[in-house]
């Protein structure tokens, strides 16, 4: 297989990929969180601190300066 048709390949594949964690991570309820470093975005190296789904590992949202400082003491 041709390099060029390999990545157009892979790249559909990813984007299947990205579809179904995105459909499986709507459905989910959150029912238990952590605070967890995760990155920016997906084509980011910087890493922040999130509440993130402990069942989808979706971002649910920001930890507040309690949490924070608590997460960071660990």
């Amino acid at each position: 297989m041709e390099d060029s048709q390999k990545i157009a390949t892979l790249l559909a594949e990813r984007q299947n990929i990205e579809r179904e964690i995105a459909k499986i991570q709507q459905l989910c309820h959150h029912p238990s969180t952590s605070i967890k470093f995760v990155r920016e975005r997906l084509d980011s190296t910087m890493m922040v601190v999130r509440h993130t789904c402990d069942e989808c590992s979706s971002i649910v949202g920001i930890p507040n300066t309690n949490d924070l400082e608590n997460f960071l003491k660990k």
